[in-house]
């Protein structure tokens, strides 16, 4: 199964729909959002293309693609305008016989991880800094931010096919790779 994964998108519609240009390009068959939807956050800057109007209606219309989690940035009113479920702090995922712990990042992130076993991965967004690393007893992968990259960073996503994860600049250019 190829899976795109993106974070913190935070209300920038144009960000949103060149992250789902890209889900089509690359042909995912679900694309794993984790958290910062709609919202900028009192910390961020307005991004670019800020419309969380738009961004919710761009989402709505794939919602059969999509698998969110709750960010520190999305709140109940977020969800009323959507209609996916993008509440829950965090998702068990089986991809290609890994178990794969998603979640924003900001509760059981890369400094706070939750207990996994021996080669699971933690997933998550949140810091908008991308990572591919593995780490004492588990893999640790971050999208990045397809908004607000920070550290200097492109915008960025993932992509996950067949045991290997891509970290891609918005225009598909392969950045980094890990073999899982």
């Amino acid at each position: 199964m190829k899976l795109l994964f993106a974070s913190d998108i935070h209300g920038d519609a144009r960000a949103c729909a060149a992250v789902l240009a890209r889900a089509e390009a690359e042909g995912a068959e679900r694309i794993v959002l984790l958290g910062d939807l709609l919202y900028h956050g009192p910390r961020n800057p307005l991004p670019p293309g800020f419309g969380p109007k738009e961004t919710a209606a761009l989402l709505n219309e794939n919602a059969e693609k999509l698998l969110c989690v709750r960010g520190n940035c999305d709140a109940e009113v977020d969800q009323m305008v959507l209609t996916f479920p993008m509440m829950a702090a965090y998702a068990w995922l089986s991809v290609d016989g890994r178990t794969v712990y998603a979640t924003h990042g900001h509760h059981n992130g890369h400094d706070d991880p939750p207990p996994l076993r021996e080669g699971e991965i933690l997933l998550h967004g949140h810091t908008h800094l991308p990572a591919l690393e593995r780490r004492e007893g588990y893999v640790y992968l971050n999208p990045g931010s397809v908004s607000l990259p920070k550290g200097g960073n492109p915008p960025t996503y993932m992509i996950w096919e067949d045991g290997t994860v891509h970290l891609c600049g918005m225009d598909g250019e392969r950045l980094r790779t890990l073999q899982l």
